[in-house]
């Protein structure tokens, strides 16, 4: 299992020298490409983390409890 993992990671790195190599002007290093590769996952998990948030933020997002507007007991029911 590890080796197709490190198969995967160097595919990855690999990838990553390729895509920014244009962008940079240069070849990124190994270090570079690594240190590229988990910028943009963690860049991309922030926003993930964020778009969640904001989807179960709840209705009465004022810090306080919910509670009636009428204060009254009501027994009719």
């Amino acid at each position: 299992m590890e080796a197709s993992n490190d198969n995967a990671n160097d595919d990855m790195i690999s990838r990553t020298r390729e895509v920014w190599q244009s962008r940079l002007g240069r070849e990124p290093s190994r270090d570079e490409a690594i240190q590229i590769s988990t910028n943009l996952t963690g860049f991309f998990s922030v926003l993930a983390e964020w778009s969640l948030a904001k989807l179960n933020k709840p209705a009465n997002e004022n810090g306080q409890p919910a509670t009636s507007i009428d204060d009254e007991v009501r027994h009719d029911r």
